[in-house]
């Protein structure tokens, strides 16, 4: 057997062969599987295949999604939230990562964080759910999984997902027809970006695009849709007329030749309009640089 003896105890594992494959294995939610995405553990009646790795982010952050199983509710009172956003708060403090943006539905969360080391958000998800669901089942007088499956992430990078990203975590609970406003929505991150605070980290997302910029891009219900898994992105057609619906009809290269205060201004409404730096980029072919001082 390649199982060490010093895994964690509790699971079952008479029933279980491991193949002479590789020696590198994680225990997770009383499964044993093998971290390569080619190696497969093999069960008494069938074959076990290992789970595909994350995709690692090189700038540190990821979105991250997990909701109530069956899609039930993980938030039953104010008391839930406010308990989650306790636990994050103090692993926070821990582990020292980033939060620049949450929002807490009654049946599914999104987070935005940067990791403080590689593979920390794993330690930090664990830990998250474990202690929630605990109290949750035992507050509630119920046992078995909350959360459906495994949490969902996606690696992000700044000039690809970020801003948009963020309008959409703290827009959900306006495409679920609770609130107009993000600032009447009480269990999310917005409201910190407007009044301020200790918890969230906002003041990136006003580098890069201002905050007057920001608070304006909350204002409509952004057009991409967003899945966990990716970004739904345009079609290079598709951003070549959102640019030029934008600069009254005139052809993204045009932007390049125009006096600088003009361009800025244009290049700003652009990454308002959450637009990416990339995708503005290859639009209307003017440096990223030019475009993230603008």
């Amino acid at each position: 057997m390649l199982i060490p003896d010093n895994l964690k105890t509790g699971v079952d594992r008479s029933n279980w062969y491991t193949p002479q494959i590789n020696r590198t294995y994680h225990e997770d939610k009383g499964d044993v599987s093998f971290l390569s995405t080619k190696c497969y553990i093999v069960r008494k009646g069938g074959i076990k295949m290992a789970r595909k790795a994350r995709q690692l982010s090189e700038s540190g952050f990821y979105h991250i999604m997990f909701r109530g199983i069956n899609h039930q509710n993980i938030f039953e009172e104010e008391a839930d939230f406010a308990y989650m956003l306790e636990i994050l708060k103090d692993l926070k403090l821990e582990l020292k990562f980033e939060i620049q943006a949450y929002c807490f539905m009654s049946n599914h969360v999104h987070l935005l964080l940067k990791e403080e080391k590689i593979g920390d958000v794993s330690n930090i998800l664990k830990r998250l759910l474990i202690k929630y669901v605990m109290k949750f089942n035992r507050k509630y007088q119920r046992s078995g999984a909350l959360i459906g499956s495994r949490y969902k992430s996606k690696a992000v990078e700044l000039d690809e997902y970020f801003i948009p990203l963020i309008v959409y975590i703290h827009q959900n609970p306006m495409r679920a027809g609770i609130v107009k406003n993000p600032i009447n929505y009480r269990y999310s991150s917005y409201r910190e970006y407007i009044n301020g605070g200790n918890f969230v980290d906002v003041q990136l997302a006003f580098d890069l695009i201002g905050k007057e910029n920001w608070i304006k891009v909350h204002e409509q219900l952004i057009e991409q849709n967003f899945e966990v898994e990716g970004r739904l992105k345009l079609t290079e057609e598709e951003i070549r007329r959102k640019i030029k619906k934008n600069i009254q009809n005139a052809e993204p290269q045009e932007i390049e030749s125009m006096e600088k205060a003009e361009r800025d201004q244009i290049l700003n409404k652009l990454k308002s309009l959450g637009l990416s730096i990339r995708e503005i980029e290859r639009a209307t072919g003017i440096s990223r640089g030019i475009i993230a001082k603008s």
